[in-house]
């Protein structure tokens, strides 16, 4: 199944991109399986969930949480949890919604992540640091980086590749998409046909997927950058009348 695990829709302050075209784009480009992660928000992945509903796509409901550190991603999350956290009780809570916790372009230009994720995973679980001899980490079953972001200038996503690998942690990739257009450009891919929810995340945790997509151009990065900056305006403008 190819799955892109980090989609915004119209219900994020930064994105005006509409539930029917967001599984409309997804679908034309054999997307498997979505997240939608709005920013603070879960009604968004309630209505594309109705306009997928008996379509051939998953819908994994999630929410971008902005937590003191740096935002972090709840996969299969129906509840809204609260910004401005510690990054331990926003992980916390995450796990206790029954979601699986990421953190999303932690080497981004512009949204770098504030906390050392290897202190991080030794503080969630109580362990020792890691090394290359030990077995993976407890960390594993609710924590994981997204080592591949579509949106994501510089050399950030190799950085989070050669992290998650050093710490023996999963891995998601995602567009990143605040528009319709750029849905799928990049995909984490799972064996498995027609897997629910927790199949899909079970999958991530065991470390058993792999990349997909395609390179996203520096211009193609900034038109979908640009895109979200009118969208805030957009929106904002919208919420004052």
């Amino acid at each position: 199944m190819k799955c892109d695990l980090h989609v915004h829709t119209c219900f994020s302050y930064d994105s005006r991109a509409l539930p029917e075209k967001i599984v409309e784009a997804a679908l034309a480009k054999g997307i498997d399986c979505l997240a939608i992660c709005d920013h603070g928000e879960i009604k968004g992945a309630e209505a594309v969930k109705k306009v997928a509903f008996n379509l051939p796509i998953l819908i994994i409901p999630g929410i971008e949480v902005k937590s003191k550190a740096g935002d972090i991603l709840g996969l299969n999350v129906t509840k809204i949890i609260p910004d401005g956290l510690s990054v331990k009780e926003t992980i916390k809570r995450i796990k206790a919604a029954g979601g699986l916790a990421v953190i999303p372009h932690p080497f981004g230009w512009f949204c770098s992540f504030k906390q050392k994720i290897k202190y991080l995973t030794n503080e969630i679980d109580g362990v020792a640091e890691t090394s290359s001899h030990l077995p993976p980490r407890t960390a594993s079953q609710c924590l994981a980086i997204e080592v591949l972001n579509a949106a994501a200038f510089g050399p950030g996503n190799k950085k989070a590749q050669r992290l998650a690998t050093q710490l023996h942690l999963p891995f998601t990739a995602g567009s990143d998409a605040h528009s319709a257009n750029f849905v799928g450009k990049v995909f984490l891919e799972v064996p498995g046909e027609n897997l629910p929810v927790k199949g899909v995340l079970e999958q991530i945790k065991q470390r058993n997927a792999k990349l997909g997509g395609q390179e996203v151009s520096f211009f193609e990065k900034l038109s979908e950058h640009i895109k979200r900056n009118l969208a805030k305006i957009q929106n904002a403008i919208g919420k004052k009348r």
